[in-house]
């Protein structure tokens, strides 16, 4: 998820954007594209990629609390392409079509690639079967223009205190343009220029989409494709009804399997399919954090961990009128986020029951890949491992129940030792790093969301899921 973009006053970056961009500045209701991982380079160990999807994981965690502040420093993370382990879209822009890779985010409302020839990448790393991600190249595209400062499309970017400072109010013909944006992500940032193109899907045109031209980034080589709640996020712009898809399951291989994302914009498609549904819940107006306004808020009651309930204070599961508390469901977040007084809970009634089951801890799995509790498993009997359940319960009867290699992963000791598993839920604090307070206190990610068919269903504000295998 990213801060809402945000103008820069700088003269300097106005220049720097007008030297790399090279251009003049001037169906049916269902459609499916094809969902696959985003494939990142991986590290030597099964305990380091462990541990670099925990640290990313909670990277984005901090940005989704708080997305004014920079990742936090104290959190160390490999530098590999968008190493949280996401899943990514293709899409066509342009006329003709220039064909790109997006990040698939629901966590953020703006959709940006990188863009012209000279699109520099500051700290990126790419994967050594993989060149660097291609650009868009304005100029070879009859339908891009740049977005004007007048344009309704502009102030979705720039909300606070927009105004088109060389422009007359009573202008109508006003030459400048939409101030470039700036965004904050988890893992890096991104700045650029706005553009009004053109959009093909499979079986769909869509003219003058609002996207993003990035001409430069840090730490986040790819483009994004913006899935949230705002105005210029996809949902939006296409006026859909509900989109839904199904979540391959993690390898942290390069294999190029791929599912489904539709797109539905048929107002009369009501056909619940099997789902369970529960509602979204309102999302905190908080004029300090804006970007709270474009997650998707889940109505989450109880945890319960082996049939057991955990006790978990109300203010946690409800969003608080500042802000605070609540869940959110995130398809950028790798391994689902707790703060560290719901963690606690979660983690004390698992390593209660783990003990009782007679389990031993794996005290130094934990300390390489920073997840508790992990408890060592021999080779020779991993396929009969019987563990707690994990249970999300949500507002109107629905239930969500994990299978196994949902919530645990499994890391083989190349030693020869025994392996371990490993709880896959992080929080904050644990390695001395900054604790924050406001924003969602839970955050749904894509690893526990594997094999789950799920449906956010907008005209009838819903989330709907069901199990269903996605390979």
């Amino acid at each position: 998820m990213a801060a809402a973009p945000a103008a820069s006053s700088s003269s300097s970056l106005l220049c720097f954007l007008s030297l790399l961009l090279p251009f003049s500045i001037i169906s049916s209701t269902t459609t499916s594209v094809q969902v696959s991982h985003f494939h990142e380079t991986p590290p030597p160990l099964p305990y380091q990629n462990l541990n670099f999807l925990a640290s990313s994981s909670l990277s984005r965690a901090h940005h989704l609390k708080d997305p004014r502040t920079n990742p936090p420093t104290t959190t160390a993370s490999p530098l590999f392409s968008h190493s949280y382990g996401a899943y990514s879209i293709s899409l066509s822009f342009g006329t003709p079509p220039q064909t790109l890779y997006f990040v698939f985010d629901t966590g953020s409302d703006f959709t940006w690639f990188p863009c012209t020839h000279r699109y520099l990448c500051k700290n990126c790393s790419f994967s050594s079967t993989r060149s660097p991600p291609l650009s868009f190249i304005p100029k070879l595209s009859s339908s891009s223009k740049i977005l004007g400062c007048l344009n309704p499309k502009c102030s979705w970017i720039h909300r606070s205190n927009f105004q088109c400072k060389d422009c007359k109010p009573s202008s109508k013909n006003c030459t400048q343009i939409c101030p470039p944006y700036l965004i904050f992500y988890g893992s890096g940032t991104t700045g650029g220029i706005s553009l009004s193109e053109t959009l093909n899907l499979p079986n769909r045109t869509v003219h003058d989409f609002l996207v993003g031209c990035s001409v430069f980034s840090s730490e986040q080589p790819a483009g994004i494709a913006g899935f949230g709640r705002g105005p210029p996020s996809f949902p939006s712009q296409l006026g859909l009804n509900k989109f839904s898809y199904c979540l391959l399951s993690h390898r942290f291989d390069d294999t190029t399997k791929s599912s489904s994302l539709v797109l539905d914009t048929d107002p009369d498609s009501g056909k619940d399919h099997g789902l369970s549904y529960t509602p979204f819940v309102k999302n905190p107006q908080v004029s300090q954090h804006p970007a709270l306004s474009v997650y998707y808020y889940l109505a989450l009651r109880q945890i319960s961990v082996g049939g057991r309930r955990v006790k978990i204070p109300y203010k946690y599961l409800t969003p608080q009128p500042g802000g605070n508390g609540g869940t959110i469901v995130d398809s950028g977040t790798t391994f689902t986020y707790m703060s560290r007084d719901v963690f606690e809970l979660v983690a004390a009634e698992f390593e209660r029951q783990l003990q009782e089951i007679k389990y031993e801890r794996a005290v130094g799995a934990e300390a390489r890949t920073g997840l508790r509790p992990c408890i060592n498993v021999p080779h020779r009997i991993l396929d009969g491992v019987s563990l707690p359940e994990l249970r999300f319960h949500f507002k109107g009867g629905a239930e969500m129940v994990l299978p196994l290699d949902n919530y645990f992963a499994f890391v083989r000791d190349d030693g020869g030792g025994a392996s371990a598993l490993c709880l896959t839920v992080v929080t904050q604090g644990v390695a001395g790093e900054r604790q924050l307070s406001g924003g969602p206190s839970i955050i749904l990610g894509n690893f526990q969301m594997q094999n789950f068919y799920v449906e956010y269903d907008l005209a009838k504000d819903r989330f709907g899921f069901r199990r269903q295998s996605c390979n």
